[in-house]
């Protein structure tokens, strides 16, 4: 006899470790598809569920812990093509932002090569670091502390 494998309940997660955290109305499939369209790649698996449950997470202070479909799009568009980001920073292509720190800095899935692995980019230095070992650990990271910069050393 096979088991299903069990689909994470993000909004349940998410609670646990931060019950005031803010949900937005569940994304459409439709969306994410033409988002994918429009990125030129798929989202991953874990990702696409989470907006499939809420487009959206608002974390502690408010901040977007999760961007909503749209934000996502608009903002990797963004970096993979801004000339004045090429000339600035390092290359963004392997790197699909998901969400923020309300201060700038960035958090993103590896997609070149695909992996799990959660990284966030800091913008006054360029940096680009690992902080979570993938979607869930991030969330259970970023919403678990009091402060909008968890990651910092």
């Amino acid at each position: 006899m096979r088991l299903a494998k069990l689909s994470i309940m993000w909004r349940q997660v998410i609670q646990e470790v931060f019950p005031e955290a803010g949900f937005q109305e569940p994304a459409q499939a439709s969306e994410i598809v033409e988002a994918e369209e429009r990125l030129g790649r798929t989202l991953p698996a874990e990702l696409r569920q989470l907006l499939l449950e809420s487009n959206g997470v608002i974390g502690r202070t408010y901040v977007d812990t999760i961007w909503t479909v749209d934000q996502i799009v608009q903002q990797n568009l963004l970096f993979w093509s801004d000339e004045s980001f090429a000339q600035l920073y390092m290359p963004f292509d392997a790197l699909l932002f998901f969400g923020d720190n309300g201060g700038g800095d960035q958090f993103a899935l590896v997609q070149k090569p695909e992996r799990p692995d959660v990284f966030v980019w800091e913008h006054e230095n360029d940096s680009r670091r690992w902080v979570a070992n993938n979607l869930r650990d991030y969330l259970g990271r970023s919403l678990r502390t009091g402060g909008d910069d968890w990651y910092r050393l």
